[in-house]
Formats: structure tokens, sequence, C-alpha cells
């Protein structure tokens, strides 16, 4: 199955994604835990725009972050799906969606997105903004493209809005303790894999 983990930058999803791996190797699951932007050739041209070293229009951005879903559904995701690991993506489709619909037309951006596998469960992990930004200037020097307190809150309420876009959608509260928020996520994936 392939979960996915959604929210703004620093709502904790690398480290929700991590412990939630760790959790299901420990009941002797198969894991591939996976990102977008990739480290494929056009997640790195991303990860290059988006830490401002490149000037590129904001719809051409949400094109590159298309073309890198492909590749990464063709060469990471579905090799794995096939010899039944559990695939866990930190952030895919609705990312696209929440923080692309802000400057791009959200149709266009379903669209675009509209061929790709859909995910087996999300979640999405509900931070406020000025919380995000807090993590966000602890953990590092620069402050990537879209990293702005009222664009976060557009792009969280855009979140928000998007929880009926796929089923087996979640929304976890995570301006908690991480082991909480994890707790929360562990019993929702518990749930999915036993029903």
């Amino acid at each position: 199955m392939l979960i996915v983990i959604e929210g703004l930058d620093g709502a904790g999803l690398s480290t929700q994604a991590t412990l939630l791996a760790e959790y299901l190797r420990g009941k002797n699951k198969k894991v591939l835990l996976t990102k977008e932007p990739t480290s494929l050739p056009i997640g790195k041209l991303i990860k290059s725009i988006l830490s401002r070293n490149q000037e590129v229009s904001l719809l051409a951005l949400q094109l590159l972050f298309a073309a890198d879903r492909a590749e990464h559904l063709e060469k990471e995701i579905e090799p794995a799906l096939r010899t039944n690991h559990i695939v866990i993506s930190d952030r895919y489709i609705l990312s696209s969606l929440a923080f692309g619909s802000v400057d791009n037309d959200l149709e266009f951006l379903k669209q675009i997105n509209s061929r790709f596998r859909r995910p087996d469960l999300t979640v999405i992990i509900d931070t406020p903004p000025k919380v995000c930004l807090e993590r966000i200037n602890r953990a590092r020097d620069n402050i990537e493209l879209f990293e702005e307190g009222q664009r976060l809150e557009k792009v969280r309420k855009q979140f928000l809005a998007l929880k009926n876009y796929f089923d087996n959608t979640f929304i976890v509260a995570g301006d908690r303790a991480k082991d909480e928020v994890s707790k929360d996520i562990r019993e929702v994936v518990e749930s999915i894999i036993k029903g």
C-alpha cells in the first residue's frame, strides 16, 4: 500500500514518516521510505529552485513537480509495491495541490496529477504555520520558497479544504510531542491495514 504523509514545511513530516517506517519494520513489514521532491535529476532541480538558486515561473515549477512524481512512481514507488512493500512517501499529490494552488489554478493542478496512482492512505499533519516557522528557524539557516507566514496560512487552508480529495485521508494535530503524533498516525495506519 502507498501511505502518504502531508502537511506544511516544519510540520514534522520527515520525522513522522521515519518513525512510521521504523514501527512497521519492527512488525516485519517490508517498507520503502521515500520523499518528494526526489533525489532523481528533476527532484534535484526542484530542490535548487526551492532554495532560491534559480528563478522559475511558478507554473513551470508545478510542471516539474508532476514530472518528478512521474519518475518517482516509475523508478521507486511502483517497483516497491510490486514486491509487496509498504511505501511511505513524505509528500505527494496533495502537496502539489495545496502549495501550488496559492499561485495556480487548482483544476489545472488536479488535471496534471490525475493519471498518477492514488494513495491508499493519506495523513495530513496539521501544524499551525507559526509553529512550523519556529521549527524551520531552529533547524536551518535558510528559508525556502513558500516558507513565509501568510503563504503558509493559505496553504494550510488548502490542505484542510482538500481533505476529502482522496479516500482514507486523516488529519492529525501536529503541534504536540512527536510521540503523541506518532501514536495517532500508527493507530490510523493499523486500522487501514486491518480493514
